[in-house]
């Protein structure tokens, strides 16, 4: 791995850090177990010296750079870090190959908040190394390109707790936009520089072979409103010409009017989108009618969420029938669609003409407040979706009278294939909750169940955990505060505004938990997760399932 001329270098014999180098190489030759905790030792005391690693780039083995961009991260050694990603020897830069869990220090760096600084730096040092390929442009000299994709996917982003020190999606996607535009600025600069012909010593003038272009792809989730949307859509318009250009995995719009959710949708690369999801856009059925045929043209899409969209199928009109049907068969031509949210859409009764005619089976399926009804659930649980079935979410709707056997039957056809269960708020008491046990203990691949907002009670919950403690994949489950530890008496049955809102007995409470966590450790289940906390729950997505 380590290049012989490099040790042997003056610069290395004169720098005791990069001897250290050295040292870490040869005794991981010997000792492979030991090579990447030596190697990254050393590397955390190379970056804490920035002009000994500025001085030496030219020397260090491309081989070093992935531990030390990891080191320099990890460190927040932000000059550093812009000089590796300015000369990166490397085709591709990516942050989830980089910064996986670290085997020295036990930390998962891309599932932490990334740090702002840190993220700045990275695009100061792509633009940095597109400006100096410029500027050799402009003088007629050509160097071989680098780097050529940077990999942005994967960071963290759970829309809560964000420090000053972290970078939320929204701002990394308008410090990206903006920095294309720069680009794009400087570029257009240059090319008016450009000489186009110089004197030869035969001819009056000779035309100059322009140097090969350099540009690098960033692959890149975006978060877009209205606050944001001007500045990505600049950067996008740009985007086939720019230096620096956006590649969309993940495309996110909040309240955005719908000819600019459909302008921004027209500039994505087609095969690059796998998820679009669009909430608080007040669509409606006449929004999504214009919206949906604009999806078809993303032949990757996985994912389509559309929670909040303002869809109410109980009262239509003969007009509206008509949209209803467009939308499903608009749903129908996206062939490789796995995953749909049409979270707290009033879909009562018309979940088989929305589902009936797509080209396969979904995997993911969110249904929370729907206001569904039996023959919801009765054609769910028959269609040719429920054996793939990996993740349901059935909140918000009343499971505990009409649907709570049409949701047993759904449960048992799902049991094979269900990973992840999201049922809070579905005013399920403890006789429901029995009644479902048996159904619930069959999913035995089950690794996740969320019954918060829920009216059970100590007793119930104790239950719940003894019955399911064979589920042994099970390794988080968000409960409520049963009933009987609130403060004051509630009304019965206590509706989902009367849990939430409820003055809970701290100390009762803290008896309860301390007894379900007793019960985990007596059944050697410590693995398992049991909690009230619902920011757990913001993490969890089909694509990490």
């Amino acid at each position: 791995m380590l290049k012989h001329h490099f040790w042997m270098s003056a610069a290395c014999k004169s720098c005791p850090l990069l001897l250290w180098f050295r040292e870490a190489g040869a005794l991981a030759c010997c000792l492979p177990a030991a090579m990447h905790s030596l190697v990254f030792l050393c590397a955390q005391k190379v970056v804490s010296h920035h002009s000994t690693v500025h001085g030496a780039l030219e020397f260090i083995p491309k081989e070093l750079y992935p531990v030390l961009f990891k080191a320099a991260f990890m460190n927040k050694k932000t000059l550093v870090l812009q000089d590796l990603v300015q000369t990166w020897p490397f085709p591709v830069l990516s942050f989830q190959k980089l910064l996986r869990k670290c085997q020295h220090c036990d930390r998962a760096l891309l599932q932490e908040k990334p740090n702002k600084l840190c993220v700045q730096t990275v695009i100061l040092g792509v633009v940095a190394y597109l400006n100096e390929a410029l500027e050799d442009r402009l003088h007629s000299q050509s160097k071989r390109q680098r780097l050529q994709v940077l990999d942005m996917t994967g960071l963290q982003d759970d829309g809560i707790d964000q420090g000053p020190e972290s970078m939320s999606l929204w701002s990394r996607t308008v410090t990206l936009a903006k920095a294309c535009i720069d680009i794009s600025k400087h570029q257009s600069k240059c090319t008016k520089r450009t000489p186009k012909r110089r004197k030869g010593p035969y001819s009056s003038s000779v035309a100059l072979l322009p140097p090969q272009p350099v540009s690098v792809e960033v692959h890149v989730d975006l978060f877009v409103n209205s606050t944001s949307y001007g500045v990505l859509k600049d950067a996008l318009q740009n985007n086939a010409n720019s230096m620096l250009r956006l590649k969309c995995r993940d495309f996110r719009a909040e309240e955005l009017p719908i000819a600019s959710t459909v302008g921004l949708l027209e500039f994505l690369d087609p095969t690059g989108v796998r998820q679009v999801d669009l909430r608080f856009n007040n669509l409606g059925l006449s929004g999504l009618r214009v919206i949906l045929p604009h999806m078809a043209k993303f032949t990757n899409l996985v994912s389509l969420k559309l929670p909040y969209s303002n869809i109410d199928v109980r009262r239509l009109s003969a007009g509206m029938e008509g949209s209803l049907h467009y939308f499903a068969t608009q749903l129908s031509r996206l062939s490789c669609l796995k995953e749909l949210n049409l979270g707290s859409s009033r879909l009562s009764g018309k979940l088989r003409q929305l589902l009936g005619d797509l080209q396969g089976p979904l995997e993911s399926l969110e249904l929370a407040f729907c206001y569904l009804l039996p023959n919801d659930l009765a054609y769910l649980s028959q269609s040719l979706h429920t054996p793939t079935l990996k993740k349901l979410d059935l909140s918000g709707n009343n499971l505990s009278d009409s649907l709570l056997q049409p949701f047993q039957h759904l449960l048992e056809e799902a049991s094979s294939s269900l990973l992840h269960l999201d049922i809070m708020e579905c005013r399920l008491m403890d006789i429901h909750l029995e009644s479902l046990l048996p159904a619930l203990c069959r999913c035995s691949q089950l690794r996740y169940l969320g019954v918060f907002g829920n009216p059970l009670s100590t007793r119930g919950l104790k239950n719940l955990l003894q019955r399911t403690m064979g589920l042994l994949y099970l390794q988080l489950v968000i409960y409520p505060y049963p009933v009987d530890c609130y403060s004051e008496n509630l009304p019965w049955p206590p509706t989902s505004s009367n849990l939430l809102n409820g003055s809970v007995d701290e100390e009762k409470f803290s008896r309860v938990s301390a007894e379900l966590q007793q019960m985990l450790l007596t059944a050697s289940r410590t693995d398992a997760i049991w909690t009230t906390n619902l920011c757990r729950h913001n993490t969890l997505d089909y694509f990490n399932l």
